[in-house]
């Protein structure tokens, strides 16, 4: 099959930005690595184009085989694009978290969507539904390719080939890395190639209030996608967090929304996420650090949701603020 070449060759060497307006009044300088500049919309580009690459350089994908893959959306639209370029069929597996937005993107890159629309009896979540979903059709499929992005080192090894040392060739100093987490895939590529260059940047997980990576959290259903996960990834290495702090949807809308106002960025989800973290280990932060921000993807997928009024409304009151741990 032929080398990445075409569109997939734009994916990575995302601008790294200083947030300047947003902490204008911080101590410390903070600059966001937007991932949204990457031509699927997303950091998951990275991982996308990894994995494919490796199962086809390793034989486990060849030109008749049918992609099938588990996501709340982004990875989605990544796999789609990448296995587009291929000329794979991709089947995804997605559930009602997954944005209208999201959905249409898809559709129109030719993935087939499956829903589904029962969360896992067991546990309340759609994750374990959707991996189910992906074992019936991997033995219904004789052809088939499972990425499996919660446990393939192609995952995280996509950055800590790529965007930590892209960072790293603009910035002398990092103390501190805010990196959402989810698979872990970011999370993990870009501490262990931190610690693999010998730097001491203290890494900051921002994982969802309810989630189950860094174990006992706020209980709550998340119904934005992109941050925490209802199984602890088989990718995590949760030593390489040094502090976590947990963020609700509001958080997130409240980062996104803040971004938008004093920076122009149009940021997803999981973006306003980091943000909120930031936010809250203000205080925590030293006068001269420089902190680097992953924000993870675009928002222009989230108008229906992150930046609807309406939408926003209904999202429940937060009790209390979780505390970073």
């Amino acid at each position: 099959m032929k080398a990445a070449g075409g569109l997939l060759s734009a994916i990575g060497r995302t601008p790294l930005v200083p947030l300047a307006n947003l902490f204008a009044d911080a101590p410390f300088r903070v600059f966001a690595k937007l991932e949204m500049m990457n031509p699927g919309g997303s950091a998951k580009d990275r991982a996308a184009l990894g994995m494919i690459r490796d199962a086809i350089d390793n034989g486990r994908i060849g030109p008749g085989t049918t992609v099938v893959e588990s996501s709340s959306g982004n990875l989605a639209i990544s796999l789609a694009l990448v296995c587009g370029y291929y000329g794979l069929r991709f089947i995804c597996v997605v559930d009602p978290r997954t944005t209208a937005a999201h959905l249409q993107a898809l559709r129109g890159l030719g993935a087939v969507v499956e829903t589904v629309d029962r969360p896992d009896p067991e546990t309340g979540e759609y994750l374990p539904a959707r991996i189910r979903r992906i074992r019936e059709l991997q033995a219904e499929i004789a052809d088939c390719c499972w990425p499996n992005q919660y446990a393939n080192p192609a995952n995280y090894l996509a950055h800590y080939n790529s965007t930590m040392p892209e960072i790293l060739r603009e910035l002398d100093r990092i103390d501190f890395l805010f990196c959402g987490v989810s698979t872990f895939g970011t999370l993990r590529g870009c501490a262990e190639r931190l610690r693999a260059e010998g730097r001491a940047a203290r890494i900051v997980a921002v994982d969802a209030a309810g989630s189950a990576i860094f174990g006992a959290g706020a209980a709550g259903a998340r119904r934005l996608p992109g941050l925490g996960a209802a199984i602890v990834p088989p990718l995590a290495r949760r030593e390489l967090a040094d502090r976590v702090v947990r963020v609700t949807d509001r958080d997130c809308v409240a980062g996104c929304r803040e971004l938008l106002r004093t920076e122009a960025i149009l940021a997803g989800a999981s973006s306003g996420g980091v943000v909120s973290a930031i936010r809250r280990m203000r205080a925590d932060i030293p006068a001269d650090a420089t902190c680097v921000a992953i924000l993870p993807d675009r928002g222009d997928r989230y108008w229906d949701t992150v930046y609807d009024d309406e939408w926003v409304a209904s999202l429940p009151e937060a009790a209390a603020k979780e505390q970073a741990e």
